[in-house]
């Protein structure tokens, strides 16, 4: 998935609605369906990729056929390779001088975040996650100098005006190596890396 020019992700808050979108999307344009699926609290992705013009054919029909159960969406048209790698469970760096966690209500937006972050500033993406196993919400977490980490809350922050998403940061300094360790192994209680 890491090669990809152009991803899109649309959320649904209803499941019917959802997958009648997400067939339209496929049948629109030649995408790449690389997920697609439910998440809590019963909302429903749908991640594609390909090249540009065809994923937005495809993205646009999607928002078209899933209105107005569309929630929160994003369309990237040249998505951070990081951001992509992540999307599919890559773990990129470990904790460093100082990390950015952020918290978004949707997996849309904190995939616009981590993309504006990854693109905007001198910080490592650690984590990417979407959905499954957080209510719905998503979360990433960056690493780097203080300074650095610093200037990635500000940009996530820009990411998000305009935008009606609940939205949470912390930055934690030198952070405790055990802890660090723990978080690069999986963020999950259980442990699992999926």
């Amino acid at each position: 998935m890491s090669e990809l020019p152009a991803i899109a992700l649309i959320e649904f808050s209803s499941i019917a609605a959802g997958t009648f979108a997400a067939d339209a999307m496929v049948k629109e344009a030649s995408v790449q369906l690389l997920r697609v699926g439910t998440i809590q609290p019963g909302r429903f992705l749908v991640l594609i990729g390909g090249m540009v013009a065809e994923v937005e054919l495809s993205y646009k029909a999607g928002i078209r056929a899933g209105t107005p159960q569309v929630l929160d969406d994003i369309f990237l048209p040249d998505a951070h390779r990081d951001v992509v790698k992540s999307i599919d469970g890559g773990r990129l760096a470990k904790a460093s001088d100082a990390m950015l966690t952020l918290e978004t209500s949707t997996s849309s937006a904190i995939v616009r975040v981590a993309d504006a972050v990854a693109k905007g500033s001198l910080v490592s993406l650690m984590e990417l996650r979407l959905g499954d196993g957080l209510g719905g919400k998503g979360f990433a977490r960056f690493v780097g100098l203080r300074s650095d980490v610093e200037a990635a809350s500000q940009i996530a922050n820009d990411a998000l005006v305009g935008r009606d998403v609940q939205f949470c940061e912390s930055i934690v300094s030198r952070i405790d190596e055990a802890l660090a360790d723990r978080l690069a192994e999986s963020s999950r209680f259980d442990g699992s890396s999926k």
